[in-house]
């Protein structure tokens, strides 16, 4: 049988979406791209996501919270990077500066030392100041923001200047 010809019940995409949920964090909007590829319909996907929510199987400051600090620890992303990965899940931005409320500069920022270390000894250019431009960029791409990445080089004794 094909797969999208296959038609599933409003309980049984229920239990579906309890057990992914139960598994690993979701937000709402993951949930409801999900229920919407097992073809249902715009109100019982909103019925669906209304009873995970009520039964506490999705909350998405909880899954912030989580993303957030699995985004700085393990993929070493920056604050801007992040937010506008949640933003790409529609997610409120309320609950998004709430959750950043609660990290420092210093705990969203404290992998910028090394990975600036680290990215300087492979960055190819023609002179010292091209190499730091193509830094900067990195740093940027990675979410962070110019006065941090600025400060961290700062520290690291790679400031641009114009002797270079």
């Amino acid at each position: 049988m094909n797969k999208q010809s296959r038609v599933i019940s409003e309980k049984q995409a229920f239990a579906r979406m309890a057990r992914l949920c139960s598994q690993k964090e979701y937000c709402s909007f993951d949930i409801s791209q999900k229920l919407y590829r097992l073809n249902l319909s715009a109100q019982e996907i909103e019925r669906v996501i209304s009873l995970l929510i009520k039964q506490n199987f999705i909350n998405d400051e909880r899954f912030v919270r989580s993303y957030i600090g699995d985004k700085v620890k393990f993929n070493k992303w920056g604050k801007r990077k992040i937010e506008l990965s949640l933003r790409q899940k529609k997610l409120p931005e309320t609950v998004i500066q709430r959750v950043f409320c609660e990290y420092s500069d210093s705990e969203l920022n404290h992998s910028l030392e090394d990975i600036l270390n680290k990215k300087w000894r492979s960055v190819k250019g023609a002179n010292d100041n091209e190499r730091k431009s193509k830094l900067i960029r990195y740093a940027l791409g990675r979410g962070f923001e110019m006065k941090e990445i600025i400060a961290v080089m700062r520290k690291l004794n790679l400031e641009i200047t114009d002797e270079d």
